[in-house]
């Protein structure tokens, strides 16, 4: 079946201009596509790969070596005077559990032990050079394999280091990731090593809704003739990308345009140079596809709006995007001084034409930590009122007990697929890395009976031993959060939120999952089932009511009944429980005695209890329920690290 052809696509203008330029120049760094589910990402990236030229490659050379300007250092090289043929451009699909060995490549093993060969294996890495790497939730893969196929794609070579042998082999691709930040984000790090982003979303008119349902349909009954419609546009679509392709080796990048660049990437405080020298090469590849041999203003206007988005965020869970007005005001900036004749635009001229951003883009940060905070709202009653929250701060690790085997993380100690090696996996487990050392051991009792003769070893499959590796894992982290009326004094609140909102950041930082389950006046609630988007968390957090009693069991219940059900959904993720709350109970009959039943349910879990009790007159309440629970007890002025940090000191008679 046909792909759906690129020019039937309905809309998506910017996207469609961000996947053409990275075609002409894979230098650009490649595009991330940010947007909620069905809005045709996937559909378009698979689409492009059939707009790019053809290739010609050395044949029978797995690295795809160019006949005429082969690589010198390609593993199957050299290749001067070798015959190639011509194919299309490929389109590789990265998928999201793909271990390291697929992505970079292998030795072969059993050819080096048994015949002394060193055979290495490429990966998609190789397979994607001179076409399209695609990773579709690219913010679902595990974050050393973003940052490897980030650095190849900068770098547009792949080094593979491993047993002892060390592999370099060309690998220039157009790199594309989609995802849907409902699901959780990349970290901002990963996301300025993307070239270019671009926010997509689903169209409001239903003119043009109609006509997406229209295409689709008619493409599903009969996918070959609605290729067919399009075919003369997709092929003079690829004639002009590859028109572009010719023409950027030529296209001049003058002085006063790397200005506006510099000016502009400094007006919006972007960390380091990346952004600079991105907005540049988009820069010219948009003078390319235009046809000019020149860069001009309006081609990096184009580039900054399209490289720059990302690398605004100052934190976390600020959203991406950029002020279309600091943008212009910037490049007026760095225009050259007039002189006294120009007194400035005309009477006939007009404002650059708005345009419409991303949710959330601007100066002002939407939401989560850093948003500026209004005043509490009370409703008509005067019972409940929202309390923003104040600057987060670096907290305390809490970590699960025991040693797991979950999602790759930062938090837990666990048995996983990287990692310092602690042994050799039973038998029976055959995944990972092999063991060289275990492997030759087993191999080596046999070798007289296999009839071995002469150097290497006569190696079987169930020789093979793997490696067991310590690292860390990823948690699900379920806050409980009291958010009745003892809870809502202004300043109280206000460190609540702060605090929560730091262990929030931190899951983030460790790729945990989390939730949030809050309860005030006789009822508790499941505000945000588990996630990784922590961002979202934040934003519910934010806009936390309080007011009412303290239904202490109805949130440890609920609490409860969470965990169930995500140890049914996701047995491998081990929770870690955060209780906020100042120990009161005082909602329903017997509000006490149903709290320690219900505290009695999760005592196999480990949790923590953040202890909000304050004023001269405690009760220990917070404690009591810590003790009961087996969770380890926090008061809240001591979540920040620099908090246990001045403990220590204190107790071990150091200087604070």
């Amino acid at each position: 079946m046909k792909p759906y052809p690129f020019t039937a696509v309905v809309g998506l203008p910017d996207l469609r201009l961000a996947l053409v330029l990275s075609s002409i120049s894979p230098a650009v760094g490649g595009v991330l596509v940010r947007g909620e589910k069905g809005t045709a990402k996937s559909t378009m990236v698979r689409a492009l790969a059939g707009l790019l030229p053809r290739v010609d490659v050395v044949d029978g050379c797995r690295f795809s070596c160019d006949p005429a300007a082969p690589d010198p250092l390609c593993p199957e090289g050299p290749h001067e005077g070798a015959p190639g043929h011509r194919r299309p451009a490929r389109l590789v699909e990265l998928p999201v559990g793909a271990a390291e060995d697929r992505v970079i490549g292998s030795l072969h093993l059993e050819r080096a032990l048994a015949e002394g060969v060193t055979d290495f294996q490429p990966g998609l890495l190789a397979a994607a050079h001179r076409g399209l790497l695609y990773v579709d939730e690219v913010n679902l893969l595990h974050d050393h394999l973003v940052d490897t196929l980030l650095d190849a794609a900068a770098m547009g070579r792949a080094t593979v280091e491993r047993e002892g042998v060390s592999v370099s082999h060309a690998a220039r691709f157009v790199l594309i990731g989609t995802m849907n930040p409902e699901e959780g984000e990349l970290r901002p790090q990963l996301l300025d090593r993307f070239g270019l982003t671009v926010e997509v979303a689903s169209s409001r008119d239903p003119d043009q809704r109609v006509e997406v349902v229209r295409r689709r349909l008619a493409y599903e009954a009969d996918p070959d003739a609605f290729a067919a419609r399009y075919a003369d546009e997709d092929a003079r679509l690829a004639a002009d990308i590859e028109a572009a392709q010719r023409l950027l080796p030529a296209v001049k990048l003058p002085d006063e345009a790397l200005r506006r660049i510099a000016e502009v990437c400094a007006s919006f405080e972007v960390d380091g140079m990346r952004a600079d020298i991105v907005t540049a090469r988009t820069a010219v590849a948009h003078a390319a596809w235009a046809g000019r041999d020149e860069v001009t203003t309006d081609d990096v206007r184009v580039a900054a709006r399209l490289a720059l988005p990302h690398r605004r965020r100052r934190n976390p869970f600020d959203a991406p995007g950029i002020s279309e007005e600091q943008l212009e005001q910037a490049l007026q900036d760095a225009e050259p001084d007039p002189g006294p004749e120009d007194d400035g635009p005309g009477p006939g001229s007009t404002p650059p034409e708005e345009t419409a951003l991303p949710q959330g883009s601007g100066d002002t940060p939407q939401g989560g930590a850093g948003a500026p905070q209004g005043e509490p709202q009370q409703n008509a009653g005067g019972r409940q009122q929202t309390v923003g929250a104040g600057d987060t701060f670096k907290a305390r690790v809490f970590r699960v007990k025991g040693m797991g085997e979950g999602e790759r993380g930062r938090r837990s100690r666990a048995i996983t697929d990287s990692g310092r090696t602690i042994g050799v996996q039973p038998v029976s487990v055959r995944e990972g890395r092999p063991h060289l050392v275990a492997t030759v051991k087993a191999a080596a009792p046999h070798q007289k009976a296999r009839g071995r003769a002469g150097a290497g070893l006569e190696l079987r499959p169930e020789d093979l031993r793997f490696a067991l590796r310590e690292g860390r894992e990823g948690n699900l982290v379920l806050f409980c959060v009291d958010a009745s009326g003892s809870m809502g004094a202004k300043a109280r609140m206000r460190e609540v939120k702060s605090a929560v909102l730091s262990l929030l950041l931190d899951a983030y930082q460790r790729r945990d999952k989390v939730g949030l389950v809050t309860f005030r006046g006789n009822a508790a609630e499941l505000a945000l089932p588990p996630t990784i988007s922590v961002d979202a968390a934040a934003s519910r957090l934010d806009g936390l009511p309080t007011g009412g009693r303290t239904p202490l069991a109805e949130g440890l219940l609920e609490a409860a009944r969470v965990l169930r059900v995500e140890e049914i959904r996701d047995p491998r993720r081990r929770p870690l429980l955060v209780v906020v709350t100042d120990g009161r109970a005082t909602s329903g009959p017997d509000a006490v005695a149903r709290a320690q039943a219900a505290a009695g349910l999760l005592g196999g879990v480990t949790s923590v209890v953040m202890d909000c009790e304050s004023g001269k007159m405690r009760l220990g309440l917070a404690a009591d329920l810590a003790t009961r629970l087996g969770a380890e007890h926090v008061p809240l002025g001591e979540v920040a690290a620099e908090s246990l940090a001045g403990a220590v000191r204190a107790r071990t008679g150091r200087a604070a």
